[in-house]
């Protein structure tokens, strides 16, 4: 054994198994595109807290995703072993809205496939996702969704108030409805006509109405 068998190194065989080039131009282009993930992100956000902090973590994502691949392609042995050490990593933060679901797969998506080389389908599928995503995700109803929360003393006053509403909305449907010692709440989804709210200040001063709330809501009910 000689004295640069000693020092010989398989860590540092693998500083040259990517080139400078590749590694700064997968880096650029993972960049690129997961402020591009981010950009349609803030623009199709729908939650009532926007977080700017997922907006960055969608591009930290992107990139961490290729740098990984990057080392993967490039050793076999290492991605053997890759496979290993991220099967025990676990994610415990809850995702609250499950298009953020949609935008996680997007930016670890991208980022493989710019390390696997494919420079046009990452730039090309990203395009096409981004515009349906804003098209689909921004796209509005004519008419939106209300909830009319509805209290009345008895069943002829149930019946009344009802049929007010059916005549001052364009679609009413109940979704709950719950009665207690003659008391009746209801709450039912309703469309209006032109965002008309008036008939809501009609309804509450109706005989046998207790309170009438109108609510705003995204179209999701939950009983």
């Amino acid at each position: 054994m000689s004295f640069n068998d000693i020092f010989k190194s398989s860590f540092l065989d693998n500083v040259t198994s990517v080139s400078i080039f590749d590694m700064v131009l997968a880096l650029v282009l993972a960049f690129g595109l997961g402020m591009f993930i981010f950009y349609v992100y803030k623009k199709t956000c729908s939650s009532v807290m926007y977080s700017a902090s997922f907006g960055v973590t969608l591009v930290a994502l992107t990139m961490i995703s290729t740098l990984v691949i990057l080392a993967v392609t490039s050793n076999v042995v290492l991605s053997l072993g890759m496979v290993g050490a991220l099967s025990i990593v676990r994610f415990r933060t809850a995702i609250k809205e499950p298009l953020d679901i949609a935008y996680l797969f997007w930016s670890i998506a991208v980022g493989i496939v710019l390390a696997a080389g494919m420079i046009p389908l990452a730039v090309f599928g990203s395009i096409v996702i981004g515009v349906m995503m804003i098209l689909l995700v921004n796209k509005k109803t004519y008419t939106n969704p209300y909830i009319v929360v509805l209290r009345v003393d008895n069943h002829e006053s149930e019946v009344k108030a009802k049929s007010f509403i059916e005549q001052n909305t364009l679609k009413c449907a109940v979704k709950s409805k719950s009665a207690s010692n003659g008391l009746v709440e209801l709450n039912m989804d309703v469309r209006l006509k032109e965002d008309n709210t008036d008939f809501v200040n009609e309804l509450a001063a109706m005989e046998g109405v207790q309170s009438a709330v109108l609510v705003s809501y995204n179209g999701d009910f939950m009983s």
